[in-house]
């Protein structure tokens, strides 16, 4: 190994068991140099004081693993490489000729309730020698960026690790949450809470209009052949009672089985019972899965961090002496297509803070709304309604960006592999699509099967067209999670009341992300600071991933209490 890949201190922490661990330092080619054996007090006191005085960069099995414990001790990680995060990465990378073999020791298994799952996953069998597993992963890995000439793959290894150490930390802290607020926001919106089980009143009347339509006084709403069989009595044909289907009837259960049905929704996600789960001491700790889909994007598992209703927002409330930042990018995804393709006229457009609009001024279309369609019609594949018709505009004014976005759904309907800015590569279609695409180029090929085999590779297609995209936004997100988390990291303790234990007590932190939005919880008198901080990381980001191209990619940062909008 080239010592142009050294990065200062290596130390790998690996844990042996039964509360034993080690730390094994490296040398530049990822040898061992020398190890200490530590148990679990003495673990924290050492490397709290290397991480003080030198700030290694240590390899770990996963954050998951070992962070929740030191974060317990009040420990902070500064810089990491989490092997398993990597792993999958530069097991599936189309960047580089030599990908990392797989190996089922190191897939993570974690549910997730965000689709689609990223891993085929099995369960690890303690290795007989954790060190040397350990040190082979990371020495394998690193022969796999040692390909790479631009340093992307190094960027994105470097910028999933710090985001695994961003998810145990915002779960640590903790999203501070107002319990009376989302109580008084489900009492408004649900009716009265019921004392012992049953409906909220509101849901009840509904209910009751929702029977008294349909004739039907003991009708079960939430089972549904039942309550299709209902409407189906009365002349409502659908095949189904989503809410899509339900809004395109005319009859006059639909107003009230559609308020009922978002009641339900809403009582069943984040009613009382997901508050006395979820909600302890006004803080919500959500489980954060980073690179949880596949093209990188973040998964929770319990607690649905990532589908909180916009109408519970005012429940996110800082604690007192505190506020929150809270900060998200407009139209980050077609922003990132811009850079990506250096499209000089498409980045014009994304010139300050609605790209839709500088679309409409481009004279690709005449309205925002048709603008919209569009822009989300190329980087989706709509090939219907007034996506499709408009899509074909926008290859006229931004040939570079459309060119790009059309190259990668070919290849995907080719069977083929398309990767992100940084390398992260999507996943080959599935043997049976293979097989389908192959009967289907027969010369006696069924017809029906032809149209069928088309069809999918048109999904296909569609897919690896919108891989490439999001995968970027998704790096994005991370590089910007991360130089946040760094310059935070660097703020004095503040004088305020410590509602919270361990490292974030007195420190500004992020507490929540979403995609292409994040909340800082911070002292009221570093406000101004931590704003700043979110800016600067912003524009490093973008530095960071696409240079000196002029790429606007602006935020809609507020300091407030709540996190309502």
């Amino acid at each position: 190994m080239s010592s142009s890949t050294a990065q200062g201190r290596r130390i790998a922490l690996i844990a042996l068991g039964d509360g034993r661990y080690v730390a094994v330092e490296l040398d530049e080619d990822g040898g061992e140099r020398s190890r200490v054996p530590l148990g679990g007090s003495e673990l924290l006191t050492w490397v709290a004081e290397l991480e003080k005085t030198e700030a290694p960069r240590w390899i770990i099995r996963s954050a998951r693993d070992i962070y929740p414990m030191l974060l317990a001790g009040g420990v902070r990680l500064g810089r990491t490489h989490d092997l398993l995060l990597c792993h999958a990465i530069l097991r599936d990378t189309d960047a580089v000729a030599r990908p990392l073999p797989p190996s089922a020791a190191w897939v993570r298994r974690e549910p997730t309730d965000a689709a689609p799952a990223l891993f085929d996953v099995v369960e690890h069998d303690h290795a007989d020698d954790p060190v040397a597993e350990a040190l082979d992963q990371f020495r394998a890995q690193r022969r796999v960026i040692d390909q790479e000439r631009d340093g992307r793959l190094t960027l994105l290894c470097a910028a999933e690790s710090a985001g695994g150490l961003i998810a145990e930390e915002m779960r640590a802290a903790g999203l501070p949450w107002d319990e009376g607020v989302h109580d008084a926001i489900l009492t408004e919106t649900l009716g009265t809470r019921p004392a012992a089980g049953g409906l909220p009143s509101r849901m009840v009347e509904l209910g009751d209009r929702v029977r008294a339509i349909l004739s039907d006084s003991t009708l079960h709403l939430d089972s549904q052949p039942k309550l299709l069989r209902a409407l189906h009595r009365v002349g409502v044909h659908v095949e189904s009672t989503s809410r899509w289907e339900l809004a395109s009837q005319s009859h006059a259960v639909v107003e009230p089985l559609l308020a009922y049905k978002k009641l339900s929704r809403l009582l069943s996600a984040n009613g009382w019972a997901w508050l006395a789960e979820w909600v302890h001491d006004r803080r919500f700790r959500p489980v954060y899965i980073p690179g949880g889909v596949v093209t990188g994007r973040w998964a929770s598992a319990g607690g649905g961090a990532l589908q909180l209703p916009r109408s519970l927002r005012p429940a996110v409330r800082a604690d007192p002496g505190w506020t929150l930042v809270v900060a998200d990018v407009a139209q980050l995804e077609p922003r990132m297509l811009a850079a990506m393709a250096s499209d000089a006229a498409m980045a014009r457009a994304a010139q300050g803070s609605d790209l839709y609009e500088g679309v409409v001024a481009s004279g690709a279309v005449g309205t925002r709304e048709e603008a919209k369609y569009a822009v989300l019609g190329a980087m989706y594949g709509a090939t219907t309604g007034d996506s499709g018709r408009l899509v074909p505009r926008l290859r006229k004014v931004y040939p570079r960006a459309m060119a790009l976005v059309d190259k990668a759904a070919r290849t995907g309907e080719d069977g083929g592999v398309v990767s992100t800015w940084l390398g992260r590569s999507s996943p080959r279609p599935s043997a049976e699509w293979a097989e389908l695409q192959s009967r289907a180029t027969g010369a006696d090929a069924d017809p029906a099967e032809v149209a069928l085999a088309r069809r999918r590779a048109r999904d296909w297609g569609r897919f690896t067209r919108n891989f490439i995209v999001q995968g970027t936004a998704a790096e994005w997100s991370l590089i910007w999670l991360a130089e946040i988390r760094h310059r935070l990291q660097r703020a004095p303790e503040a004088a305020v009341p410590a509602t919270a234990s361990g490292p974030f007590a007195r420190q500004p932190h992020l507490a929540f992300f979403l995609h292409d939005e994040v909340i800082l919880h911070v002292p009221e008198e570093q406000a101004e600071a931590a704003a700043d901080a979110v800016r600067v990381a912003a524009a490093v980001a973008t530095r960071r991933l696409f240079g000196d191209f002029p790429i606007d990619v602006p935020l809609d940062l507020r300091i407030a209490e709540s996190a309502e909008k």
